[in-house]
């Protein structure tokens, strides 16, 4: 069995709101491996109406992004890219995550590429969490599958 190694720096983390999709068998097989840290920088930003967190693909601009990787089946990473809309909103891309013994993996993980200037000027963060005193929870909506909806 095929096995891919994804780094989850928002809603899909421990404790986030959409984490229960990675424990559904029906999505696939999903394994904690480590938590780590982005060697480079990128700007994680909440924004539309729904609070999403967003990891712009700009690098070296904004912080080290925290996040888990896991080990997924091929069944799961399939899910996980209809999940994030890759490739047509979302794009899979692999980067460099250092983990907390100092080791450093290549996961693939979710940017978006394709986003608005001003995306550049909201606040950036490290370490994402729905339930953070800046404010922004994450609204869940069945109406978030199109790309002008999702970017108001």
């Amino acid at each position: 069995m095929s096995r891919h190694l994804m780094f989850v720096y928002g809603t899909l983390k421990t404790g986030q709101p959409n984490h229960y999709l990675m424990n559904d068998s029906e999505n696939g097989v999903a394994q904690f491996v480590a938590k780590g840290q982005t060697l480079d920088k990128w700007p994680l930003v909440i924004a539309s109406k729904y609070n999403i967190p967003f990891l712009l693909h700009k690098k070296d601009f904004g912080k080290r992004i925290c996040g888990e990787i896991y080990s997924v089946d091929n069944k799961m990473r399939h899910f996980l890219d209809e999940f994030e809309s890759h490739p047509s909103y979302y794009r899979r891309l692999e980067t460099e995550v250092t983990l907390e013994d100092g080791s450093v993996m290549k996961p693939w993980v979710y940017f978006l590429l394709d986003f608005k200037p001003q995306f550049l000027d909201l606040v950036t963060y490290s370490c994402y969490d729905s339930y953070g005193d800046h404010g922004l929870p994450y609204v869940e909506s069945e109406q978030t599958s199109s790309v002008d909806d999702m970017n108001q």
